[in-house]
Parts: C-alpha cells; sequence; structure tokens
C-alpha cells in the first residue's frame, strides 16, 4: 500500500493505444512503425512489459493502475470494437484479480474526447446522436460491471480543440454547450452505478470561468502539467489553485513525458497548495503503449513516482 495512508499513488497504463491512432508522426512510435490511418486492426500490447510493470508498481508501494481500456476489450454489448487479440471479460477479470491481490486497485479509463475516441470505431463518428450516446451507456455500464463497480471511472475529455487535432485525418469538436451536454451525459451515466467520475481538466485553461461555474465538485478533476517550472504565472499551474479556491477534489497528474522529475515536483507543489482534505493523490503517466520498446520508458516513470513518494514521506 502507499507509504501515505490513503493516498493514491497511481499509475497509467494503455490496454488499448487506438485513442492515438489518427496522429501525425510523434514520440509514440516505435522504431520502424508508420502513423496509422485508420487505426490499428491488433492490439498494440505485449503481456510481458504489463507483468513486469505490475510487478514494479507493486514492489514500489504504487496502489492504483488507472487502464486505459479502449479497443483492448471485447465488449460484450458491442464486440464491433473490438480487435485481433483484445481481452475476453474473463481475461480482464483474471487480470484485475491478480492487480488487487497486489495491492494495486485497477480504475477503468476510456477517453470520450472527440480528440482521443477512435478506439469507438464508426461510432466516432456519430459524435452527439442517439446511436452514440446508446453506445456510449452500454460500454460504460459494462465496464462498470466488470471492474465490480469501481471507485472511479476516469472519461477522460482532454484536448478536445481544434489545434490538437491540426494533425488528424477526421477532426471533429464539440463546443458550448453541446460539449457541456455531452459531459453531463456521461458523467450522470458513470455516477448512477454509484461510480465517481473523474476527468482531465485541461478544459479549465482556456475557459475558466465557464468551468468553475458549470462543472460537478462531484467529478474529480486531474490537472495536468509536465513541466519543471511551477509558478502561477503559468496558466496550467494556475490551474491547480483554481480548482482548490473552489473546492474541487484533485488528483494532480505528472509525466516523464518531457522530463523524469515532473512527478515529484509536482507532488511538491500540490502538498503546499492543495489542502490535504482535497488532496486525493497523484497520478503518473508515461503516455506510450505497453510494448518491449518502452520497456525503459515505463521502467522510468515507476522509479519517478518512488522518488516522489520517498520525498513525500519525509
Amino acid at each position: 500500500m502507499s507509504k501515505k495512508k490513503g493516498l493514491i499513488w497511481a499509475n497509467l497504463l494503455h490496454l488499448g493505444y487506438n485513442m492515438w491512432e489518427d496522429r501525425g508522426p510523434d514520440h509514440r512510435l516505435a522504431e520502424g512503425e508508420k502513423p496509422k490511418y485508420p487505426p490499428r486492426t491488433y492490439l498494440r500490447f505485449e503481456t510481458p512489459v504489463w507483468n513486469l510493470l505490475m510487478k514494479k508498481m507493486a514492489e514500489t508501494g504504487m496502489n492504483m493502475a488507472v487502464i486505459d481500456l479502449g479497443e483492448g476489450v471485447k465488449y460484450e454489448s458491442h464486440p464491433e470494437l473490438a480487435v485481433r487479440n483484445s481481452w475476453t471479460h474473463s481475461r480482464l477479470k483474471k487480470e484485475l484479480g491478480k492487480m488487487r491481490e497486489m495491492g494495486i486497485e485497477p480504475i477503468p479509463k476510456l477517453n470520450f474526447s472527440a480528440c482521443h475516441d477512435n478506439w469507438l470505431g464508426k461510432y466516432s463518428r456519430c459524435l452527439s446522436t442517439d446511436i452514440y450516446y446508446g453506445v456510449c451507456r452500454d460500454i460504460i455500464e459494462e465496464v462498470i460491471a466488470l471492474f465490480d463497480r469501481p471507485r472511479f471511472f476516469h472519461l477522460g475529455m482532454d484536448e478536445e480543440t481544434a489545434g490538437h487535432q491540426k494533425k488528424l485525418a477526421y477532426a471533429v469538436i464539440r463546443q458550448y454547450e453541446l460539449w457541456w451536454h455531452d459531459l453531463y451525459y456521461l458523467v450522470n451515466e458513470t455516477e448512477k452505478s454509484g461510480v465517481r467520475a473523474w476527468v482531465w481538466s485541461d478544459y479549465i485553461w482556456n475557459h475558466r470561468e465557464e468551468f468553475l461555474e458549470k462543472m460537478p465538485k462531484s467529478v474529480v478533476q486531474s490537472n495536468w502539467y509536465y513541466g519543471k517550472v511551477f509558478d502561477e504565472s503559468i496558466n496550467y499551474v494556475k490551474a491547480y489553485l483554481d480548482l482548490e479556491s473552489h473546492g474541487y477534489d484533485q488528483i494532480p497528474t505528472g509525466s516523464n513525458h518531457s522530463c523524469t522529475e515532473n512527478l515529484a515536483l509536482t507532488a511538491e507543489y500540490c502538498r503546499k497548495h492543495v489542502s490535504p482534505s482535497k488532496l486525493l493523490g497523484f497520478l503518473q503517466t508515461p503516455w506510450r503503449p505497453t510494448i518491449k520498446h518502452y520497456r525503459q520508458h515505463h521502467l522510468q516513470a515507476i522509479e519517478a513516482v518512488a522518488k516522489a513518494m520517498e520525498i513525500d514521506s519525509r
């Protein structure tokens, strides 16, 4: 368990990875790989790497894994979303049981942002229609049952902007009342089963007043910032203070995407500026597929959490 009783020390791991597969060349492509469009028809995932990372997380004392499921599960409600080697219900439940035995709480994540929803297949092009709402409802309900009604369900909802989609083959964004309508729909479908919704908070960066007026306090917030300098003059950093001053529960998010020391710096800053009653813990995000090519990057991410936990325990 965590060295700080009750504090979450989580790591994001990908089962499915098609949420990234409508992008131009970037750091997430292994050597020799090419940008993929349409999304891959096989699961970009390697079990030995997954097993190693779970073992290392448990040894480190991390107590939560946020699993980005995407196309990685054969959903019985929508089997058409599966790809080659997607996990069956029984396979997923077996893995969840192993994680719990290791002291790691599994939390599901499905990104419903229009920037990251290629895992939805053809339904990603049915955004905000009755068909879309039905599919989202079905999958959320099915995943909650598979995870035995988890404490949280991460719904994503980040980077739904024109700028973030400039290199996508198919670009679409929801704005104004429609973005909020769809967020409320997803949150309601989650909360009606007694599960707490969790989202990325970057919508606040460009819509501060609107966000603070309309975002439900019931929704757990993960603002994210991956740099080294923590100063409130930086919009991304100021968001932590805005969320704190308006009473949101937070799980601040760091990454070794840009620098290895980011998570420790995030924890240090937020410990000073977020009240203990509102600081639920911290989330590390390696942002790489679970494959051998990125094994070292994943291990580095876990080592960074270990260092942050050590500093925090002093």
